[in-house]
């Protein structure tokens, strides 16, 4: 788990210093721009160094070995700090939404704004480049260590990404058609809000179900059964009781067993369910199996 921490934080203090470079960047662009949309695209900058704060301090904490006030381990910390990531992202594309929608409405009602320059063009070209080499490599990671928080993180540098590419479009647009088509702008603006509100909604669902303690999908809990139920000396499985904990399942069951066998071959029936479960889902699952004398053969 501590390597698996150090690859976590490593990768996203990367990403958190080319955020603060492009922060800085992209507001002082979108300013002497004059660009409503690269000013945005800056300010969505900042909230992915906001989240890439979350995921430092919260991976750090899920990494934590299990104590006498979480028996289950940390494991949830992680999935809470996914969901900090997705709230904040939510809150970005809001504000973003607002005020392109104020930019449109000033717009319509005869204000005109100067075509943005063309270092707000370049600001936006840099930060696709940038931001789409640096999902890569966070999505490379977050698969390699099977990170939740990281995958969040990577699509927020992506959601980034899509959000120059509206920048691009909407200055690109405005500068080419000149002043009268400014609202081009605003417009790409609130375009890149509902990109990112969707992506954030999508990675909000499934850990709201995990906080909630939701069973795993159908199809897992038939692998679960079909594995219990290929140990020999098990008859039949019941009451299986699932869930997720950050990156592994806790799984509660009762397996039938010959009422004639010992305790001790009892036992070592479960322990072999408990192994083959470890070895197909990971030696960090949590599993809890209760055994039960075959009613039929007493």
């Amino acid at each position: 788990m501590v390597g698996r921490e150090k690859e976590i934080r490593r990768i996203t203090v990367i990403g958190a210093i080319v955020n603060i470079i492009l922060t800085v960047f992209k507001i002082i662009a979108g300013i002497f721009g004059r660009s409503a949309a690269m000013v945005a695209d800056g300010i969505h900058s900042l909230s992915d160094l906001l989240s890439d704060i979350v995921v430092i301090v919260f991976t750090h904490i899920s990494s934590k070995e299990k104590d006498r006030n979480h028996s289950f381990g940390h494991g949830k910390f992680e999935t809470l700090a996914t969901l900090i990531v997705s709230v904040i992202l939510v809150a970005v594309g809001a504000r973003l939404m607002t005020n392109g929608v104020k930019y449109i409405i000033s717009i319509l009602n005869g204000n005109t704004f100067p075509s943005p320059g063309s270092i707000a063009l370049w600001a936006a070209a840099i930060s696709i480049i940038l931001k789409e080499v640096l999902y890569h490599v966070t999505i490379h990671t977050a698969r390699k260590v099977n990170s939740p928080v990281l995958s969040a993180n990577a699509w927020h540098h992506r959601s980034d990404a899509f959000s120059s590419i509206g920048a691009l479009v909407g200055i690109g647009g405005a500068m080419i058609l000149g002043e009268r088509w400014t609202i081009l702008d605003p417009i790409a603006s609130c375009c890149i809000s509902i990109a990112i509100i969707v992506v954030a909604v999508r990675m909000a669902a499934p850990c709201l179900a995990e906080l909630l303690e939701t069973s795993l999908p159908d199809e897992t809990e038939q692998e679960i059964m079909a594995t219990a139920i290929s140990i020999q000396g098990v008859e039949n499985i019941h009451e299986l009781k699932t869930r997720r904990n950050g990156i592994s399942y806790i799984i509660d069951a009762h397996i039938v067993v010959n009422p004639h066998i010992s305790v001790t071959v009892a036992h070592n029936i479960a322990t072999d369910v408990e192994n083959a479960l470890r070895a197909k889902y990971g030696n960090e699952t949590q599993i809890n199996i209760h055994i039960e004398p075959d009613k039929e053969s007493l």
